[in-house]
């Protein structure tokens, strides 16, 4: 199993930090990206073999790669997506698609957790499950976040950020496990979701599998601190997590 961190949006909402670079290397603190956060998440876990989907400032990235080796241990590939500008992060999921038969453990770029996130989903293998969602079922949900509907029998039923959250079980934090006989099924949702509309997540992609009838599973991850930085009211909830006062 590999690592993989989708890192090639631009992150509009967090300039003047963005004008320069992704979201994944926005400072957390004077040593501390949410790229940092992640590979040392992976390496704790023994996932030693990561790639990164990068496109906006992608060179910021590649110039790193040295020191983020030897900092975790691990061993980087990147891979790019040329339309990271204009297309959503379903197509940067499936710019990967050649790496998913491996099994990959995916993280969101923009997603500060502890490395137990990794430890839950891990233990959740076995018993034929494919693909395993990291869920937060504890957080009181709004409008803006990823909510998941799911059920014993069926699995996931529902993923979608347009739900009504009293309906919802609870949020997907932005962190899959993916094992490798998911990959062709996978492969082809999110050819079909980018190919429909390029501005759809790769959750949308989920979706589709779970209208075909592939089973995708679930693990909460019980209260832990963690954030989606999609402003810089979010960037300031990391620096709280990272660095408590």
């Amino acid at each position: 199993m590999i690592g993989l961190v989708l890192a090639a949006g631009a992150g509009r909402r967090l300039r003047p930090y963005t004008d320069t670079l992704p979201k994944a290397l926005v400072p957390i603190d004077a040593e501390t990206t949410v790229l940092d956060l992640t590979l040392a998440n992976y390496a704790e876990v023994g996932i030693t073999e990561v790639a990164i989907v990068v496109g906006y400032a992608a060179e910021t990235v590649a110039s790193r790669v040295k020191g983020f080796e030897e900092r975790y241990g691990v061993h980087l590939e990147l891979v790019h997506n040329d339309k990271a500008e204009t297309w959503n992060n379903a197509y940067s999921l499936w710019c990967a698609r050649d790496l998913l038969t491996n099994g990959v453990m995916l993280a969101n770029g923009d997603t500060v957790h502890p490395a137990s996130v990794q430890h839950t989903l891990l233990d959740a293998r076995g018993d034929g499950r494919q693909i395993v969602l990291a869920l937060d079922t504890v957080k009181k949900l709004a409008d803006e976040e990823m909510k998941v509907i799911w059920s014993e029998s069926a699995g996931i039923e529902r993923i979608t950020k347009l739900m009504d959250p009293a309906s919802a079980t609870g949020e997907y934090i932005g962190v899959t496990l993916i094992e490798p006989t998911a990959a062709a099924d996978l492969t082809d949702a999110l050819r079909v979701t980018w190919e429909r509309d390029p501005h759809l997540y790769y959750e949308d992609g989920y979706q589709v599998l779970v209208d075909k009838g592939f089973r995708i599973d679930v693990a909460p991850i019980g209260t832990v601190d963690w954030v989606e930085i999609d402003n810089h009211d979010d960037l300031d909830r990391a620096r709280e997590i990272v660095c408590p006062s």
